[in-house]
């Protein structure tokens, strides 16, 4: 096991956008408070087509009114090249691209077949390095798909390989409708772990319950990079039946008890997702939130 990992806390973006939405001044208190819990790493926002996501409309603003601490990297999901010259004028240097493995959920989310959002995504990996970004791809569906059911591994490795060779500097696999199991993550992401030296990041959701058995499975094959959603915020808006992601406080919870470091502040973490039930207004799923820390 490592003895250490590093969590993305993705609710201000990827948690706030399958929400009602919320003011601006509510989500910059949440990306703010989360800014104190020891995280090192934040999606804050995505610049997005607000008819597409109407919850990130405010991006920009959200983004100017932000504390931003300079401990903290924080990043930007964007969709296409307006998103990533909209990102880069808001000064992103870390910035995520999305592209589904399954094309049916690509038509879906962005409107266009998997081949194309990879045509595209490679002339954006080019504008954000030309521009000093980082570029990471996100291949959602990774373990199966709302439309489509199970997804080859094959497609997914190959996906992979087409993004490393367009110079993706990292690679992330979504989980977007909790159909994750040890089993699915071993096949997805041992044969890339033993193919490619770049870092690899997990993005887990907990709809069937199997998120954590999920992380456990990925630290074994040697994976230090998660992104959890505070209070176990989000899901997606086009996939049906998608919950929340695994929820932060679950993930260092566990970790913290392996003896694993996480840097985060649990007891912190917890009166954030307090504050992120206010603020959506309804009680999200985290086991910790309503059991507390061990005493």
């Amino acid at each position: 096991m490592p003895s250490s990992v590093s969590i993305r806390e993705v609710g201000p973006r990827d948690g706030l956008q399958n929400e009602a939405v919320v003011s601006t001044e509510a989500k910059v208190r949440l990306l703010d408070a989360l800014s104190g819990t020891g995280v090192k790493r934040i999606e804050a926002v995505s610049f997005v087509h607000p008819k597409a996501i109407p919850q990130m409309a405010d991006a920009g603003e959200v983004w100017s009114a932000a504390a931003k601490n300079p401990e903290i990297s924080y990043s930007a999901l964007i969709p296409n090249s307006k998103g990533a010259e909209r990102a880069l004028a808001a000064g992103f240097s870390e910035i995520e691209v999305v592209v589904s493995a399954s094309n049916t959920h690509n038509l879906k989310n962005v409107n266009r077949s998997t081949d194309e959002s990879l045509d595209d995504i490679a002339q954006l990996i080019d504008l954000l390095h030309r521009n000093g970004a980082t570029a990471e791809v996100i291949i959602s569906t990774s373990f199966g798909c709302p439309y489509e059911g199970d997804v080859d591994p094959l497609r997914v490795h190959a996906i992979v390989d087409r993004v490393i060779a367009d110079g993706a500097d990292r690679v992330a696999f979504g989980d977007t409708t909790g159909m994750g199991t040890p089993r699915r993550v071993r096949e997805v992401v041992g044969p890339v772990r033993e193919k490619h030296d770049l870092p690899l990041l997990l993005h887990f959701h907990n709809t069937r319950g199997t998120a954590l058995a999920n992380i456990l499975t990925a630290l074994e094959l040697g994976i230090t990079e998660y992104d959890a959603s505070v209070g176990g915020l989000g899901g997606c808006p086009y996939a049906p039946g998608a919950t929340g992601n695994v929820a932060t406080e679950e993930v260092v919870h566990m970790l913290e008890d392996m003896g694993i470091d996480t840097g985060i502040d649990l007891r912190a973490l917890i009166e954030v997702a307090k504050l992120a039930q206010e603020i959506v207004g309804r009680e999200l799923p985290s086991g910790v939130l309503r059991a507390g820390p061990r005493v």
